[in-house]
């Protein structure tokens, strides 16, 4: 039971986000930093976990893997990853005990990912969208709210699986 009061908890403040942990590999670093200068311009405080060129080839999952620790750390309140399709960074998030991650392309997606399934972080595929789509999709990511009700089963369902493991 307490375990639904802290999520409870959870749900509620994670209507107040301030702090984004952001990454990518060397391959969106371009894409990341646009996406960091926006978020900061419309209030948000960015945490840039790397990588820092777009020159030294790096591997996603070392970025995926920091971004992800930021947020069940709480130091940041969501995290948005950034790789050529968002799929490996999705899958290597996932694998971090508390984190629910969505891979989204749509402003549908964006949606459901937040509104059923209170993601918290969010991957994307910088190779599938302009930068006005990538800040979009962010933007309106960060302001959907976790619809609670009906969906908060299923997300305490998912979260017994992971303390199965």
């Amino acid at each position: 039971m307490s375990d639904n009061i802290s999520y409870a908890d959870k749900i509620n403040n994670a209507a107040q986000v301030k702090r984004i942990a952001i990454g990518a590999d060397h391959g969106s670093f371009d894409s990341k930093e646009m996406l960091k200068t926006y978020l900061q311009s419309i209030g948000y405080n960015v945490i840039d976990v790397g990588t820092d060129n777009n020159i030294t080839k790096v591997d996603y999952p070392d970025f995926a893997y920091t971004v992800s620790k930021k947020v069940v750390s709480g130091e940041c309140d969501r995290g948005i990853m950034l790789d050529a399709a968002g799929i490996g960074s999705c899958m290597v998030c996932n694998k971090v005990k508390g984190i629910r991650a969505a891979l989204c392309w749509s402003e549908k997606t964006i949606q459901n990912s937040r509104e059923h399934n209170n993601a918290n972080v969010l991957t994307m595929g910088t190779n599938q969208h302009s930068s006005l789509e990538l800040c979009t999709m962010a933007k309106l990511w960060l302001e959907t709210r976790f619809e609670g009700g009906r969906h908060l089963q299923r997300i305490n369902k998912m979260m017994a699986i992971e303390r199965e493991r």
